[in-house]
């Protein structure tokens, strides 16, 4: 029996039958589909990396050991890296399982796919993005507890010289805050270093170091701005 003939025997015995050209082109689309959601995923991941880096008082984190949360604060944007690698192996799984994708080395694939997440995450992040991203994530995902939240307990510790809030009024060398459980507190800066890029002006945010003196009172040796220019502290 030539080789042919038991090719055909073969195929009859198994019932082998055509795969469609429909099955082929949907997995196609499927594929490039998760490649582009894993893509944006990953650079939305990216973003609030981002995001994280610049809210981290690594100020605080230089001069105190003592606090757990301070330590949660520095490790958060390695959550979101995690994140970001998942959707990277995602997007290179996929893409190289589609049609042309054996043609690409999985290095300059990695390369391609990091990048392409880096710039898009980065614009996202300049957009103002990834804080609202950050904070929509807080609100859906019960366990998760955002950056701000634990910024603001680790500034919300006037005995141990951390306090946080928004300027109410400022005279002279002493000014008012109210803090975010909605305290005030008199606020001695006459001989406080106050950041230059920071307006003393009521509504600002800000986040103090020095020393609780009294009940309600505190002698201020710096007074920085909460999150950068533009960002306001909200609520879940």
């Amino acid at each position: 029996m030539k080789n042919s003939e038991r090719l055909i025997q073969a195929i009859k015995e198994r019932r082998i039958a055509p795969v469609p050209k429909a099955f082929f082109t949907g997995r196609e689309l499927l594929l490039w589909l998760v490649f582009a959601l894993s893509a944006l995923l990953g650079a939305a991941a990216f973003s609030v990396i981002l995001f994280s880096i610049q809210q981290t008082d690594f100020y605080l984190l230089q001069h105190s050991g003592h606090s757990r949360l301070e330590l949660l604060l520095s490790w958060l944007p390695f959550v979101w890296m995690a994140f970001l690698f998942v959707f990277l192996g995602l997007s290179m799984f996929s893409f190289r399982n589609s049609r042309r994708g054996y043609k690409w080395r999985l290095t300059h694939l990695a390369a391609y796919s990091f990048g392409f997440s880096v710039l898009l995450g980065t614009a996202f992040f300049l957009a103002g993005g990834a804080a609202r991203l950050e904070r929509a994530f807080d609100v859906r995902v019960s366990i998760y507890q955002s950056m701000e939240e634990k910024k603001i307990k680790v500034w919300s510790m006037p005995e141990q010289g951390y306090l946080s809030g928004v300027i109410e009024t400022v005279d002279g060398e002493e000014m008012t805050i109210r803090d975010f459980d909605g305290k005030i507190w008199a606020i001695d800066i006459s001989n406080a270093f106050v950041a230059p890029v920071l307006a003393l002006d009521a509504g600002e945010q800000v986040k103090l170091t020095g020393r609780m003196t009294s009940e309600g009172r505190f002698e201020a040796d710096g007074v920085r701005p909460w999150g950068g220019p533009g960002f306001r502290h909200q609520k879940k």
